[in-house]
């Protein structure tokens, strides 16, 4: 039986690991496939078809024309003031709400949830939505990329449930030790709920890093623009400004064949800061995402 129960645990263990290996491959190949074509010789990847497992030769001149982009340094600095700035608004506000919510002794609290739950599910429409921010004088500014979306009801969730795991007995000692609520918040909840906070702000950040749709709404000054909205414009426009390719000292013929290389370049200058973040909050999301996911 023991024998049957072992067998049994390595066909399950094998089939597992066979599986997340193939999952692996398959989410890690596009972006080796990008960072292959973008190191490539821009005449000998014109020519090839099919799957990358190696760059083409070896050139640098597709990062060269992206990063004289003057846009794509704009896109940059406005790109780290959305992260930045939303991102502490988004924790400060999302935090000040979970920790009314996981409080015992909140009046009104379960029609309090259903309400927040609610708004998941149910909103007011894309139409309403940019008449609201128009008419509250946000259209065409940078808080208009931060405020409408100052607070994800599913990261308040799981931050409340990580709020409501911290020991009862910490908000009680604090208390008679006279701190008042942002005290207990701050001092308190917050530092020992880390590993929580840590996977919000992990979410906030890529969200505001990954974002264009709402700059396209509410935005028409270039000079906001965030940097994947310019990087949208490029991979739908297939080539980037033709000022920057004319600056590159190149034939006509080697000018034309740069284009193939700029989605290429523009994705990994994009995509590659924020990989950064993920190593400094790895070792929090699972507990952060689990307990949430327990206690919700």
């Amino acid at each position: 039986m023991n024998r049957k129960g072992s067998l049994g645990e390595a066909a399950f263990d094998t089939f597992n690991y066979v599986l997340l290996t193939v999952i692996g491959i398959v989410c890690l190949y596009p972006m080796l496939h990008v960072l292959f074509a973008s190191f490539s010789e821009p005449a000998l990847l014109s020519r090839h078809s099919g799957l990358l497992f190696r760059p083409l030769g070896f050139s640098l001149v597709g990062y060269e024309v992206v990063l004289q982009n003057p846009n794509i340094w704009t896109g940059y600095l406005n790109t780290l003031f959305y992260v930045t700035v939303g991102t502490v608004l988004n924790v400060l506000m999302t935090a000040l709400g979970a920790y009314a919510l996981s409080r015992k002794n909140l009046m009104l609290k379960k029609p309090l949830a259903i309400m927040t739950v609610f708004t998941m599910y149910f909103g007011g429409g894309l139409i309403p939505n940019f008449l609201l921010v128009k008419n509250i004088g946000l259209y065409d500014t940078r808080l208009a990329l931060i405020i409408p979306g100052l607070i994800a009801t599913y990261n308040m969730i799981v931050m409340r449930a990580g709020f409501a795991a911290v020991p009862d007995g910490l908000e009680e000692s604090a208390k008679i030790d006279g701190a008042n609520d942002f005290t207990i918040l701050f001092r308190i909840i917050l530092p020992v709920a880390k590993a929580t906070v840590a996977v919000i702000v992990l979410f906030y950040a890529v969200g505001h890093w990954n974002a264009w749709f709402n700059a396209v709404l509410y935005l028409q000054d270039r000079g906001l623009y965030p940097l994947q909205l310019l990087l949208r414009e490029i991979l739908i426009a297939n080539s980037a400004s033709g000022n920057t390719v004319e600056s590159v000292a190149m034939n006509e013929d080697d000018r034309s064949l740069v284009y193939v290389l700029i989605k290429y370049c523009t994705i990994i200058v994009a995509t590659v800061p924020i990989l950064f973040i993920y190593p400094f909050c790895q070792k929090y999301f699972v507990k952060g995402v689990m307990l949430g996911s327990m206690k919700g």
